[in-house]
């Protein structure tokens, strides 16, 4: 653990780390306070607040599905530190829009027919916004950093990510709308100062060349890029999976809280820094566990365990003693109910082992294509992650369409855990096969 920390005083590694912790918590905090508020303060009804969350993770999702071809080519192509100034200072456009529809929402001025369309305008950008910025912020790492620092490296990264989204979930749980629609401004515009301080990363000598601007023909290229490697087209599908999990996950939690737990906001908001907090622990705890080398043998146990707890969380949740006095639980109040800390430590277990299990798996699919593929690959990732997201924004909604309770819904994520569990030992036989095919080398 100590020798991927010494890369925070690296001017190799600290600018694009606190770009992208910038950038995560801006996110998070536009987007959690969006949410929030038309969660609390617009809708009144479970399905239309579940209906909403998952529109929204469907906006946010949808430009990875169309754009990751291009911006995967960029990165590639391109000098990676110069598209990173380029993106960060798209992001203070972005966020004035953004700003504006939560001003307007607060207000009260035309809620339906301006407001949220333009906080979802908003939404939608910052997809492409981190369309763009994903296969960077993992393609640089193998560029700026040695073999044996990229596991440490990723893991910073991810657990600096969730620290970030954790600061951003809680501050968007607090404020009031009106200073989020300030802070996001101003977070943008630190971003793209410290977007400016990271180094030069010019392509590789087998650059792509040509962009191939036909989203169409680019996407099905990119995923040809990935399956023509077995271990690295199991590690997409193993990532994508687990993405569509999390998505799932992700959509319940607001209204859940809400409807099942009877905690107002600020709980919402602490169900999410929990999350966040778990993954930053698991991305953190797995550099130390595999000793810095890029493996994937404890993934499928992780995963495993992942399940175990959403099955616990279910259980709690079933048994929740909801509020009495009609009103919902504030932060306090519920953390006095008895079955609180229930709630936190099983929580918390899903957060830490998902981190366990996907950390390793994007430092593989980084550390295992060339480095004049990497940006493309993660890109292909981030292409078959978003198709994974969405069809679990749909499988939600398709579920409480069809009338199934939030709470029910839980115990469809824990069973997805074992499909997961079963693609991570197949990506793990897959890599030890290719580990020993390189070290027989050629036959003569």
């Amino acid at each position: 653990m100590q020798a991927s920390f010494h890369l925070l005083n690296k001017r190799r590694f600290l600018p694009l780390f606190a770009t992208q912790n910038l950038g995560a918590f801006n996110d998070n905090l536009y987007k959690t306070a969006m949410v929030l508020f038309v969660v609390y303060g617009v809708f009144s009804d479970p399905e239309t607040e579940t209906l909403f969350s998952a529109v929204a993770t469907g906006v946010f999702v949808l430009p990875f599905f169309l754009f990751s071809a291009l911006s995967g080519q960029f990165a590639d192509a391109r000098d990676k530190a110069a598209l990173i100034r380029i993106i960060k200072a798209c992001e203070i456009a972005i966020m004035t829009v953004g700003a504006l529809g939560l001003v307007l929402a607060w207000m009260g001025i035309a809620v339906h027919v301006a407001a949220i369309p333009l906080l979802l305008l908003a939404l939608f950008a910052m997809g492409v916004h981190s369309t763009f910025f994903g296969p960077i912020k993992y393609a640089i790492l193998p560029q700026h950093l040695r073999h044996e620092e990229v596991l440490g490296g990723t893991g910073l990264v991810e657990a600096g990510t969730y620290i970030a989204i954790l600061i951003g979930t809680i501050v968007a749980g607090i404020i009031p709308v009106e200073v989020a629609a300030g802070a996001v401004i101003l977070t943008a515009l630190i971003g793209y100062v410290t977007g400016r301080q990271v180094p030069p990363a010019p392509p590789a000598p087998n650059d792509v060349g040509t962009i191939d601007y036909n989203l169409w023909t680019s996407s099905r290229d990119l995923v040809r890029l990935v399956r023509k490697t077995r271990a690295v087209w199991l590690a997409v599908v193993a990532i994508s999976f687990f993405w569509t999990i999390g998505t799932v996950l992700f959509i319940q939690f607001p209204p859940l809280v809400k409807n099942v737990l009877t905690g107002d906001k600020t709980v919402a908001s602490l169900f999410l820094a929990i999350f966040s907090v778990g993954i930053a622990i698991g991305s953190l705890a797995i550099n130390r566990l595999l000793g810095g080398k890029v493996s994937a043998r404890y993934s499928p146990v992780s995963v495993l365990a992942m399940g175990g707890f959403v099955v616990l969380f279910y259980f709690v949740c079933h048994g929740w003693e909801v509020s009495r006095t009609g009103r919902l639980y504030d932060i306090p109040a519920f953390m006095a109910h008895p079955d609180s800390w229930a709630v936190v430590v099983t929580l918390l277990g899903i957060a830490v082992a998902g981190g366990m299990f996907v950390v390793p798996l994007y430092a593989f699919l980084t550390t295992t294509v060339p480095k004049s593929e990497t940006a493309r690959a993660v890109a292909a990732n981030n292409l078959v992650n978003s198709g994974a997201m969405v069809a679990g924004s749909l499988f939600t909604l398709g579920l409480s369409a069809a009338g199934i309770p939030i709470t029910e819904q839980l115990l469809l994520s824990a069973g997805m855990c074992l499909v997961s569990a079963w693609l991570a030992h197949r990506l793990h036989m897959a890599s030890r096969a290719m580990v020993l095919r390189e070290a027989d080398g050629p036959m003569l």
